[in-house]
């Protein structure tokens, strides 16, 4: 692992805000660390508002987007709520029919089938609104790139509107409305929304036009924060008002099929990490080894007796999730290894016969391993089709973009992309693909990072300190949980390797001249035993959390790695 140590703030900013704010010098860097230098700013931090949401319609072509709409409902239009077979997608879909539901009783929800159509807009789907007469798609956390298909809705006499967050091509469809925040003409102030966050803010137009506020679309807030969870986008913003806020309505009310996924949990209060591991695959499960339609239906249905089938459903196939999982991350290991491949920079396996709706956990899984840009692909039909996972700093998207020549199609993030290409181009792009990361990757991004805020000694971990650092949550990126580090750790004699194969490490640490000591544990780290064994003095980076104990909570160091 490589430490990073960030850099110091300013001195005079960290004194001027640590007085405004009365509060230890530590938790003044932190702030300032991420951008909060002002009493007024730590407030907007601290405690998120929902007025501090922006107006949607600075979005471009909201207005275009809320007009179509209503005329669609004053005239009993039928309208087809659309969005991809992921999270975002599955949540964007039940947000928006769950609200326009309350305007009109045309509406019906559409998630295409993993493996018969694929990502994003399909002909199919098209077929499907024409035979049902459907003369409007709302489109959800897909559509930027879908010109070919849009037109020829046009031509059938279908309006699309787009309500998307991946980059945009070179052109736009031609939709009644394309609503992407990161359109190069779209001037509204938060460019991070997630494809549910576009939704919300298509929904929170719908609800200003009809004089009703903020305050009346809080239902809908889970959905949006698990959205934001999954999506791994920045909880910052916009974005860190909306999962704050929904985060309050997982905990204390949330929909009913919400409330039957998390039913079986023996937890007091959900965080966004508990979202994105315990929620968040649960409702991925369904479009992955059946179909999204199972989500949808979870995360519309009012009653909770029929909710609770739903999610004992979608348990299920998130159990068959798990085993497809191991067992194709097992294959892909030895292919790796049999190929004699280890010394790439790039990871690119390839079966026909893998699942296509596991293989992105399996590039995640891969990318852990080896810690290198990483692509699994699997048969689809007539097309090979990938997942693709990076790792820290290095985007992913335009290393796809630069070997486009032998991709048919591709769509995605930084981190995270999919793609089709011919079979007959697989061993070109895979030469392709390591040619273009070894040219243009950092070799410093091939080894783990752990970004560390701040040096500390364990005198300073303080009741007071950790209540405020309670109040940085929720965390994700561009407010990542804060990791410490403190050297002149020893041991006190109670370290020992636990677990039934014994491979986490569970140590009770003190510095000299200190009386203050804490329990840290650290998984999958029991090889480090000989670090910390006989005294010896050593570092930890680490984070902290609360750990429950028959009733009696305390104070935790979760280590994420050590050192002599």
């Amino acid at each position: 692992m490589r430490w990073t140590l960030k850099p110091k703030p300013q001195t005079k900013k960290v004194e001027t805000l640590q007085k405004a704010l009365d509060v230890d010098a530590n938790i003044a860097s932190l702030l300032v660390q991420r951008g909060i230098e002002t009493f007024e700013e730590a407030k907007a931090f601290f405690r998120p508002s929902l007025d501090d949401l922006h107006d949607p319609f600075l979005m471009k072509d909201m207005d275009r987007a809320v007009a179509r709409i209503e005329k669609a409902v004053a005239n009993e239009e039928n309208i087809l709520v659309y969005g991809d077979y992921d999270v975002d997608g599955t949540t964007s879909v039940a947000l928006v029919a769950s609200y326009l539901k309350t305007k009109t009783e045309n509406i019906a929800t559409y998630i295409p089938d993993r493996y018969d159509e694929g990502y994003g807009i399909s002909y199919l789907s098209i077929d499907y609104a024409l035979d049902n007469e459907f003369t409007l798609i709302i489109a959800l956390d897909c559509g930027i790139k879908a010109i070919e298909k849009v037109a020829h809705a046009k031509s059938l006499g279908i309006d699309f509107i787009i309500c998307d967050h991946h980059r945009p091509g070179e052109h736009l469809p031609k939709a009644e409305a394309v609503l992407d925040p990161k359109r190069d003409d779209c001037y509204y102030p938060y460019k991070e929304l997630c494809g549910c966050g576009v939704g919300f803010k298509l929904v929170q137009a719908l609800a200003l036009r009809e004089g009703k506020t903020i305050d009346d679309l809080t239902e809908y807030l889970d959905l949006v924060a698990t959205a934001i969870g999954a999506d791994i986008v920045p909880i910052d913003g916009e974005n860190r008002v909306l999962a704050y806020f929904g985060l309050q309505v997982i905990n204390h009310k949330p929909r009913p099929g919400i409330a039957a996924l998390i039913s079986e949990i023996n937890k007091k209060e959900l965080s966004i990490t508990d979202v994105v591991f315990i929620i968040a695959p649960r409702i991925n499960a369904a479009g992955r080894m059946k179909h999204g339609d199972y989500a949808v239906s979870l995360l519309t249905e009012t009653n909770y007796s029929l909710a609770q089938k739903y999610a004992v459903e979608i348990e299920t196939f998130n159990t068959d999730r798990r085993d497809a999982d191991k067992q194709i991350t097992e294959q892909a290991l030895k292919q790796i290894e049999e190929q004699n491949e280890q010394n790439r920079l790039t990871t690119v396996v390839y079966h026909k016969d893998w699942h296509k709706g596991v293989i992105g956990i399996v590039a995640s899984r891969l990318t852990e391993t080896y810690y290198r840009p990483t692509l699994v692909f699997t048969k689809s039909g007539d097309f090979l089709a990938a997942s693709a996972r990076s790792v820290r700093d290095f985007d992913i998207y335009n290393a796809l973009e630069a070997c486009s020549e032998n991709i048919e199609q591709f769509g995605g993030h930084k981190y995270a992309a999919g793609l089709t290409l011919k079979e007959e181009n697989y061993e070109a792009f895979k030469r392709a693909f390591e040619e273009v990361v070894t040219k243009t990757i950092d070799r410093n991004l091939l080894t783990p990072e752990i970004k560390i805020d701040c040096k500390i000694d364990l005198d300073d971990i303080t009741p007071k300190f950790y209540r405020i650092l309670k109040q940085f949550a929720p965390y994700g990126p561009s407010n990542m949980t804060p990791v410490f580090m403190t050297e002149n750790l020893v041991d006190t004699g109670y370290g020992k390797c636990v677990g039934t194969d014994e491979t986490h490490l569970r140590l009770t640490v003190t510095q000299p001249n200190s009386n203050v000591r804490f329990v840290g544990i650290g998984f999958s780290m029991g090889d480090k035993f000989d670090i910390i064994s006989e005294g010896k003095s050593f570092k930890a980076a680490y984070s902290l959390d609360e750990n429950e104990w028959q009733g009696n909570v305390s104070l935790q160091l979760k280590l994420r790695d050590i050192k002599a």
